[in-house]
């Protein structure tokens, strides 16, 4: 007797499948990821991914757009810091809390996956990660601008310079997260960093 054609499992959790989707297309690239293997991983019938998704294309944007937005949150959410220590400090720390993240709950770095050389038509990730990054660093740019302006820093400080210091920190521990450093590692390494760069401005 002939098994009926999957389709979408009444238990069916969106989040837990983009984030299945998302480690295929950060292993293999979107190219090297076949709608087969999506529907094998997802557990769903063709037509029920494009149903719910819209189209490979589309669940790739998405699952970029969702793993990497976080990163805007993160410096959106602290350059609000009225304390500019609080500032470098939640960049830094909720940086490395995002970086390590547990394996069931995110799909591991984009900077370093295949989906950065392999996108769809429609999103350059490399182009939209550089934007993403050139966003966060204007964020921060601005605050710190602010900060000169408001006396919490010394008229001397060289906005541009402290921004590139902390981006720079801030893609380095990403780097060792992606290496395999734990976090407890990352933590005392961000920690110091946030006292050297806080200490030498105040």
């Amino acid at each position: 007797m002939p098994q009926p054609a999957r389709g979408r499992p009444r238990s069916f959790d969106r989040d837990r499948a983009l984030l299945e989707a998302a480690r295929l297309f950060w292993r293999r690239g979107y190219s090297g990821t076949s709608t087969r293997d999506l529907t094998t991983a997802l557990d769903l019938s063709t037509s029920s991914l494009y149903g719910t998704f819209g189209s490979k294309a589309e669940l790739f944007e998405e699952a970029v757009r969702t793993y990497a937005e976080r990163y805007r949150e993160i410096h959106q959410q602290a350059v609000a810091e009225p304390d500019f220590g609080t500032v470098v400090e939640r960049i830094l720390i909720d940086s490395v809390h995002e970086f390590t993240r547990p394996a069931d709950e995110h799909p591991g770095c984009l900077l370093s996956s295949a989906a950065m050389a392999d996108s769809t038509s429609t999103l350059d990730t490399s182009a939209y990660f550089a934007e993403l990054q050139n966003a966060n660093e204007q964020a921060l740019l601005v605050r710190i601008e602010r900060a000169v302006k408001g006396g919490e820093l010394s008229d001397d400080t060289d906005a541009g310079a402290l921004t590139g210091l902390i981006q720079s920190v801030w893609h380095g521990l990403s780097a060792r997260a992606n290496l395999g450093a734990g976090r407890e590692d990352l933590l005392a390494t961000a920690r110091l960093a946030h006292e050297l760069i806080c200490g030498r401005l105040t």
